[in-house]
C-alpha cells in the first residue's frame, strides 16, 4: 500500500494529519500506516483532547484523527472547539462501535465523518483523503446505519429553512446522502459540475451546514432523507 492516490497532482503538498488517541500503541500504529503514503504526512500525535487543541494551535494540520474517549478533554468536546476555532481543519472521529451515540454527536459538533478502530489500513487512508477533498461523503453506508436512530429528530428554525429548498436542491441533497461526489451528481443530473457546486452551496447555506457531511446529518434529522433511501 504505497504511492499517491490515483489522479493526485504530483507536486501537491502532502496532506498533514494529526493523530489523537490516549493509547500510544494506536497513535504509533496509525502514524506508521499513514507515513507509508507519499501524499500523507503525520504532523504529530496527541494523547488527549487538550493536547490535540494545543497541537492544532501550534501547527494546524489538514486532518485530525480524533479518538472520542480520552482523559483531560474528550474527543467530542475537542471536535466542537476545533470546528469553531479552526473550521478548515477536518476531523475524523475514531470509534470502537459505529452505533455509539457519540459518533452522531461528534458529526453534529463538526466532525467530517468517522472510522472504526478495527478498520483496515486502506479505510484509514481513504478516510483522510476523502475528508480532505471535501467532495464526497465518508462511508455513506455506515452513516446510514448510525442515522437510523436519529431520522426525524430535528425541528425548529433549521427545519423551517429546509422547507425553502427547491426541488432540485432537495434532489441534490438526496444524492449527497448517497455519497456521490460533485462529478457523479453532475453525471446523474446531466448538468455541469459548476452547476452542482452552486446547488451544493445553496443547500449548505439554507441548512446552515458547515459542509456536506453536516448537511446530510441535518437532512436525516429533519426527515428529508431516510436511512433506507437510495
Amino acid at each position: 500500500m504505497t504511492g499517491r492516490l490515483s489522479g493526485a497532482a504530483a507536486d501537491a503538498p502532502p496532506i498533514g494529519v494529526l493523530v489523537v488517541d490516549d493509547d500510544p500503541l494506536v497513535t504509533d500504529g496509525w502514524s506508521a500506516v499513514l507515513q507509508t503514503q507519499e501524499d500523507l504526512e503525520v504532523t504529530g500525535t496527541a494523547h488527549d483532547g487538550a493536547a490535540a487543541l494545543a497541537a492544532v494551535d501550534r501547527h494546524p494540520p489538514d486532518v485530525v484523527l480524533m479518538d472520542i474517549r480520552m482523559p483531560v478533554l474528550d474527543g467530542l468536546t475537542a471536535t466542537a472547539r476545533l470546528a469553531e476555532d479552526h473550521p478548515r481543519v477536518r476531523v475524523v472521529v475514531v470509534t470502537t462501535f459505529e452505533s455509539d451515540a457519540h459518533v452522531w454527536a461528534a458529526m453534529r459538533a463538526g466532525a467530517a465523518g468517522f472510522v472504526l478502530k478495527r478498520a483496515p489500513a486502506t479505510d484509514l487512508v481513504h478516510a483522510v483523503r476523502t475528508v480532505h477533498a471535501q467532495d464526497a461523503l465518508l462511508f455513506p453506508s455506515a452513516l446510514r446505519r448510525v442515522a437510523a436512530r436519529h431520522t426525524g429528530a430535528g425541528a425548529g428554525p433549521v427545519g423551517a429553512a429546509a422547507r425553502d429548498l427547491t426541488g432540485r436542491e432537495t434532489e441534490v441533497l438526496h444524492l449527497l446522502a448517497r455519497g456521490l461526489s460533485n462529478a457523479e451528481i453532475a453525471a446523474e443530473l446531466h448538468v455541469g459540475r459548476e452547476t452542482v457546486k452552486t446547488h451544493v452551496g445553496s443547500v449548505l447555506g439554507k441548512l446552515g451546514a458547515r459542509d456536506r457531511t453536516h448537511a446530510v446529518v441535518l437532512a436525516y434529522e429533519l426527515g428529508y432523507v431516510f436511512p433506507g433511501a437510495g
